[in-house]
């Protein structure tokens, strides 16, 4: 499986003032894997600490002085580290929080030797240690469920991965080409993108294998709340997780999710989910200007799961979405707008994390909402996840009325069409949009 970061990595390798990575991103979702192919084919020697597996490696790391690592590395292994030759990678990390404060040293001390750590739930793991991140020391990078364009690429389909990229492509597609798309995108709200269930399902088209896969995944996050949090705070870990899937698309509560539980405890619970990658919060904005976050309702928000297929998994609603004709329309329409905000944020810059932001107006006997919202380039575009008309969509019109937005964005199954001030994209051609969207304001 080619992943789009695999060349983030490359351009790392050869910037002069690189800092060492820290690779994020939920359990399961590639790292290892990714870092593995990375060492092995950009790199004469590939050196692996695996923390968990090797727990004797953590003696290593007893001096932070990378002189003395590099030579109990050594020691260990057996060979040594060759500065520009060699690519250390630190996995599972957050079982050596000592190995996390000596990225700092190698970045100030040694930073011609390549080093990438790698770990899951690290606040979790770290929480209750006295430990404080190197910030300014070390180069995040986010790894996410493979996009959808990822998964066309697994699916033998490259060619028509490049072709959808660009969004002028789409102008005059096909009616067969893009029905084909739409079945693929179809496969992919089911499978999703968890490395391990795209594999399983490309080589045997076993459904069954797949999801038995996918509940996996979600008991080894349900071990992890045990392993990582405290006693006290795992029930509430755990209330939260199953909830997602019923909050999905609106406004989460936490009093619908146990009422005899003060809302501070959730609310903790899923802000260690978000910074562990398990779930995103959608944050209600006015709108008014930019930045988007300059102007959020903390108290109102959305949320959506780390991955559509994960969703179909905890939800238990394979068949409806399998018979459901109007894919904007499965489970209430909570599918499409997981599979948007997902599609959103692959397609965003490895190096941050993204947020995603919706807005809302209540007024008597009057409510109005737009799922995203979307900046670019000082505008905001207002995004709708919906079937139907281009004219019929009222929340999205008034928007637009209200503060006079230049471009308007509806995604559904529908073939590609360019309206007034309305785009009507198909699914698949999310991630051309976001490569080619200041295009349009100079139309």
């Amino acid at each position: 499986m080619i992943r789009s970061i695999y060349s983030v990595l490359c351009d790392w390798k050869i910037d002069s003032s690189r800092k060492p990575i820290l690779l994020r991103g939920a359990r399961q979702t590639g790292k290892t894997f990714i870092v593995s192919e990375f060492g092995q084919r950009e790199f004469e020697d590939y050196i692996v600490l695996n923390f968990e597996r090797n727990p004797e490696y953590k003696d290593i790391f007893t001096s932070l002085d990378p002189k003395e690592i590099i030579e109990r590395i050594s020691l260990f292994l057996g060979k040594a580290p060759r500065n520009g030759q060699t690519l250390i990678f630190l996995d599972e990390i957050q079982e050596c929080p000592k190995a996390i404060m000596a990225l700092r040293y190698f970045y100030e001390e040694m930073p011609e030797l390549h080093i990438i750590g790698a770990g899951s739930l690290l606040e979790f793991a770290l929480s209750s240690e006295n430990f404080r991140m190197p910030v300014g020391r070390i180069q995040y990078l986010y790894l996410y469920p493979l996009s959808f364009l990822e998964f066309l690429d697994a699916a033998g389909e490259k060619e028509l991965r490049i072709h959808i990229s660009e969004l002028s492509n789409l102008e005059a597609i096909p009616i067969s080409l893009h029905d084909k798309l739409i079945e693929y995108i179809r496969k992919y709200y089911i499978i999703g993108g968890m490395p391990a269930v795209v594999q399983e399902y490309f080589s045997t088209h076993d459904i069954q294998k797949c999801k038995k896969i996918q509940r996996s995944i979600l008991d080894t996050y349900i071990d992890d709340f045990a392993k990582y949090a405290r006693k006290s705070k795992h029930k509430y870990l755990q209330s939260v997780f199953d909830s997602i899937p019923r909050m999905v698309g609106q406004k989460f509560v936490y009093t619908q999710i146990d009422k005899l539980v003060k809302s501070r405890d959730l609310k903790e619970a899923l802000e260690l989910l978000e910074t562990a990658g398990v779930v995103t919060r959608v944050r209600q904005t006015s709108g008014a200007g930019i930045p988007l976050s300059g102007s959020i309702h903390e108290s109102y928000f959305k949320v959506i799961f780390l991955d559509v297929g994960l969703f179909h998994a905890i939800s238990g609603i394979y068949n409806e979405t399998i018979r459901e004709k109007d894919l904007s329309a499965a489970f209430k329409g909570k599918v499409a707008e997981q599979f948007a905000g997902q599609e959103m944020i692959a397609y965003h810059s490895s190096f941050t994390r993204h947020s995603l932001f919706y807005w809302a107006r209540k007024a008597m006997n009057s409510t109005a909402e737009v799922d995203y919202l979307l900046e670019s380039n000082g505008k905001i575009i207002p995004i709708e996840i919906k079937s139907g008309h281009i004219g019929h969509m009222r929340s999205l019109h008034m928007f637009i009325d209200k503060y006079g937005s230049q471009l308007a964005v509806k995604i559904s199954q529908a073939i590609y069409q360019k309206g007034d001030k309305v785009l009507s994209l198909p699914f698949y051609a999310i991630q051309g949009f976001m490569n080619s969207r200041s295009h349009y304001y100079h139309k």
